[in-house]
């Protein structure tokens, strides 16, 4: 992977790691650690992952955050599986105000050779404002199969969600700026 030459300067982004066991300690994070070097190294300007537990006004107060602070994306790693406390997506759900289904079907898609249980994941991916949203597993392998995905699209819709008209405009087509 690296850095996307297309990415608008100044871009931030923040990691959020959901996981009850990595909060209370009980193992350390490695998915969340693992994504913010591989969102350094595509160009975004990114602190330490911040870790909440499997809940969903903790997962949603984090994404609303991010949002209020004009961070440019917002990846969380984890609770994205079947298990009863994996509510990722739901709380995602509540902040997101238009969804990207073909980006979480592309996530989903980028793991599902090596790992048929890849397409598994309830993930999504959203805009809040000018934010992006984007959720991956909480496998160190997830989260590099999501970067890979990420890398070829990031910087295009960082650009469209600062404003950033960079289609070529075609005389008399319809929508289009004279």
């Amino acid at each position: 992977m690296s850095r996307s030459s297309s990415l608008p300067s100044g871009a931030r982004a923040q990691v959020v790691t959901v996981s009850d066991r990595a909060y209370g300690g009980v193992y350390p994070d490695r998915s969340g650690p693992l994504l913010v070097a591989g969102l350094a190294e595509l160009g975004f300007a990114v602190g330490p992952a911040q870790v909440v537990p499997d809940e969903r006004e903790r997962i949603t107060a984090a994404l609303r955050a991010a949002v209020a602070d004009g961070i440019d994306l917002v990846v969380t790693t984890g609770g994205t599986g079947l298990g009863p406390r994996d509510i990722t997506p739901e709380a995602t759900e509540d902040v997101i105000e238009r969804p990207i289904p073909g980006l979480a079907e592309a996530l989903r898609a980028a793991g599902r050779d090596a790992v048929p249980a890849a397409v598994l994941s309830r993930g999504l991916a959203g805009t809040a404002a000018a934010t992006l949203v984007v959720n991956l597993p909480g496998s160190t392998g997830g989260v590099r199969d999501g970067l890979g995905v990420l890398a070829g699209v990031i910087g295009h819709a960082v650009a469209q969600l600062r404003g950033v008209d960079d289609h070529p405009v075609s005389p008399g087509v319809a929508g289009t700026a004279d």
